[in-house]
């Protein structure tokens, strides 16, 4: 079987949720991190016993220790130890306050799961439902609850994705007629394999969206208990390149147009300078203007065999306070910054290609403060991206 590795593959990580019907916050939780520096990958799915903010804080303790932890490189046993003396146990029903689901990819793509109290995690490679290539139940010093600690490992490969959910998708639908004790997994795999089957090449988040609406729909639309899927989907990178300023001497004007030209994946141009000096030099008109009139509508224009063509640094702040606060997102793409919010969202490899010549526009003190000059703003804008989104960037300078 060929190795992977992830400088060739990219590890998508999304999931989805809904709170229990009456309930403000999920008392499930999903926490995610890449560690650039040793190639390696590690997501955790915690469901916090019973649910809102009590569940929440549980299942956030939970997912929070085992994910720095991991990171640290510490052993499993030890890790599995600290949690068990950290979290108390119910007295009346001798389990755990928290059940949790954890994967780690490391470079090779050698992945462990390790699960405790949460329904099975699921391994597909295609449309085929696989099982790991070990597993065992690991018995901690300390363990003191009821339910079995499973360790699993296998070997990842291109395609494949991992899907783990809390109980409230598997016992979705509990007491109707149909399914009487919930949704159980053979019904859950064929269901995901249908969908496999339609969309072969379905995003994570898009799967992940798709198990949790029906699981809902198993409860008719109102939820009985928090429902969280979380995905992770080894595939090629998408790539996008968003370019914003003029280089900083005139000469590598044609340069930037190379880049632009030879670019293997979605183009977005922030600027209407850059758009200028792109089109000029591909000699590629500038067509469609529209003129915006607010902060929230600037102009948009095409060029050829580009995707998406706007103006730079107000639209650019606007991106970035998005991407921040994520319930000021909106996917009907209603101004130019919502647009390109989706296309960095829908896409994993991000390159930002910036020019570096000073607009002096962007100095004037009567502008809003808040409007930083541009590299500051792309610099915040990649770091959430990578910190947050957990995509891949590239920073370049012209």
């Amino acid at each position: 079987m060929e190795m992977i590795s992830q400088n060739n593959l990219f590890i998508e990580i999304e999931y989805s949720q809904l709170k229990k019907q009456g309930n403000y916050v999920c008392g499930d939780v999903c926490l995610s991190r890449k560690i650039k520096a040793e190639n390696r990958t590690i997501s955790v799915l915690s469901d916090g016993l019973g649910s809102g903010i009590k569940a929440n804080i549980l299942a956030t303790m939970t997912s929070s220790i085992l994910l720095n932890f991991i990171a640290l490189n510490e052993p499993i046993n030890r890790v599995i130890n600290t949690l068990i003396s950290t979290l108390p146990i119910d007295s009346i029903r001798k389990i755990g306050y928290s059940t949790f689901s954890l994967i780690e990819i490391d470079s090779d793509g050698e992945t462990r799961i390790i699960e405790f109290g949460n329904p099975a995690t699921l391994i597909f490679r295609g449309t085929k439902a696989i099982q790991a290539e070990s597993q065992k139940k690991m018995t901690p010093d300390e363990i003191t609850m009821s339910q079995d600690i499973f360790y699993s490992t296998f070997t990842a490969q291109e395609n494949d994705r991992i899907i783990t959910f809390s109980d409230g998708v598997s016992q979705s639908g509990m007491g109707r007629h149909n399914m009487p004790f919930g949704w159980d997994m053979e019904d859950i795999t064929r269901r995901i394999q249908e969908i496999l089957q339609i969309t072969p090449f379905i995003s994570a988040k898009q799967l992940s969206d798709k198990i949790v609406k029906q699981a809902a729909m198993n409860d008719q639309s109102i939820p009985k208990d928090d429902i969280t899927c979380s995905v992770i989907y080894l595939t090629k990178p998408r790539k996008l390149l968003l370019i914003s300023g003029p280089p900083f001497h005139k000469k590598s004007d044609a340069l930037l147009a190379k880049k632009t030209a030879q670019f293997q994946g979605s183009t977005i141009i922030c600027g209407g300078t850059t758009a200028q000096i792109i089109s000029r030099e591909l000699a590629r008109p500038i067509k469609n203007i529209q003129i915006g009139q607010q902060l929230l509508a600037p102009p948009e224009a095409e060029i050829e065999g580009i995707d998406f063509v706007t103006e730079g640094i107000l639209t650019l702040g606007e991106v970035s306070k998005r991407l921040e606060n994520p319930h000021l997102i909106n996917e009907n793409n209603a101004t130019p910054a919502d647009h390109i919010v989706q296309f960095l969202l829908n896409h994993d490899e991000i390159n930002f290609l910036i020019g570096t010549k000073v607009n002096e526009a962007h100095q004037d003190p009567t502008l809003p403060i808040e409007l930083e000059i541009r590299r500051n703003v792309i610099k915040k804008i990649a770091r959430l991206l990578e910190d947050k989104y957990l995509k891949n960037i590239t920073l370049a300078y012209l």
